[in-house]
């Protein structure tokens, strides 16, 4: 069935790169409570066939794709249903988004592995669901220039940005004064530099609001996820990065704030359930009932919001550092934080020191303000190769997992 815009009843026939993960499970959540809205025809993971498997199972889609050569090898083609094609490689999974019978690419892949099934999605003109953030952070302007090219339209399912996408409904970057991305604060809000030089891969992974996979986990609590935030929305809603800011709000109620130029203030509110921004950007621009979760009014009386610690977060202000300054900026500082916390995740580096070597590479490159897709590969190449020689400033903790 093709997708009728003027008619939202339509199944949008949709593809989930990164369906095993976090946000991939809870858009499959979506899809099942709304088969009028939504039709898996496509999923891809990594490694994890064997949830491939079941996934495929229970929607049936036409094609599934494995990206690791072991797990293809591996998988057991007598546990994916008869009408499911199972393929690999990275080349399966971008035929497969840029397929006639598509109309929503959900792009959920970790890191900067997104950007390629994300660029082959804009390539053929899709929706998407944009989930992995990093594609911004990596090639922002790109990124933005090619869907405009393409015609293709670009939703964010990062809660904060569609927050922000929402409040901005009929209004454009110049009605704006300023948006105020939202933060937990993490597990370790309120704490100080000394009391962060020794916490442990289990101490960091224990978000006290969202459930989350490990790596977006840490950058919560070292506040690089908000960092990379700040450069995501640079470049979606095309603001300047003293357009933006960042405020601490522990309840997670509140996704963001914009601020009109007429001093009017919008903020769109829910329970922190990621379902919400997925359904939205799946059924865009309709709304309907879903099973994300509501606001219980009667739960709570008070919200609260605080400036964040900039001296003690440092993360932080990388990330407006890389939004004023683009270029190459993005895709070092993105691949230099996904290494280093993969270091910190095995107990080879502190928890200060995702910061400070993330700092170190991106002083360390050679800057290009208009760099090419191809430089950008290679400079996030170049600061994976500096993170694995680089030299922690203490021995970490290294309580085992």
């Amino acid at each position: 069935m093709v997708f009728d815009a003027q008619n939202p009843r339509s199944p949008r026939r949709s593809v989930v790169l990164g369906s095993t993960g976090s946000i991939g499970t809870n858009t499959l959540d979506v899809a099942a409570a709304l088969p009028d809205h939504v039709q898996i025809v496509g999923l891809v993971a990594h490694t994890r066939w064997q949830d491939l498997a079941t996934q495929c199972q229970k929607f049936r889609p036409r094609s599934a794709v494995l990206t690791h050569r072991a797990a293809f090898d591996a998988a057991d083609r007598n546990l994916f249903p008869r009408e499911t094609k199972l393929e690999y490689g990275d080349d399966a999974a971008c035929k497969l988004v840029a397929s006639a019978d598509v109309d929503v690419v959900v792009s959920a892949i970790v890191g900067a592995a997104g950007l390629r099934g994300t660029w082959a999605a804009i390539e053929a003109g899709k929706t998407i669901a944009l989930a992995n953030k990093e594609t911004l952070v990596v090639a922002g302007p790109l990124v933005m220039q090619f869907a405009r090219e393409r015609q293709a339209a670009i939703l964010p399912v990062d809660s904060e940005h569609s927050a922000i996408a929402q409040a901005l409904t009929g209004h454009t970057a110049n009605d704006v004064h300023r948006v105020v991305l939202t933060a937990s604060g993490g597990p370790f809000r309120g704490r100080k530099t000394t009391e962060l030089e020794d916490v442990s891969v289990e101490e960091a992974l224990k978000h006290p609001t969202w459930v989350m996979g490990p790596k977006i986990t840490i950058d919560s609590a070292s506040l690089m996820n908000k960092a990379l935030e700040v450069i995501e929305a640079r470049w979606l809603f095309d603001l300047r990065a003293e357009q933006i800011d960042v405020i601490v709000h522990p309840e997670s109620i509140v996704h963001s704030f914009v601020e009109f130029l007429d001093g009017s203030v919008l903020a769109q509110l829910s329970p922190p359930d990621m379902r919400l921004p997925i359904q939205l950007a799946l059924t865009h621009p309709s709304r309907c009932a879903g099973p994300a979760r509501r606001l219980n009014w009667s739960e709570f009386r008070t919200l609260n919001f605080e400036p964040p610690d900039r001296e003690t977060f440092q993360a932080l202000e990388l990330g407006f550092e890389v939004a004023r300054n683009g270029g190459t900026c993005g895709a070092v500082l993105n691949a230099a934080n996904e290494a280093v916390v993969a270091r910190f995740l095995n107990c080879e580096v502190g928890f200060l020191d995702i910061a400070r070597c993330a700092r170190a590479i991106l002083d360390a490159h050679h800057y290009d303000p208009a760099p090419t897709l191809e430089s950008l590969w290679a400079l996030d190449a170049w600061a994976r190769q500096e993170v694995a020689r680089w030299i922690p400033s203490r021995t970490p903790n290294r309580t085992p997992r």
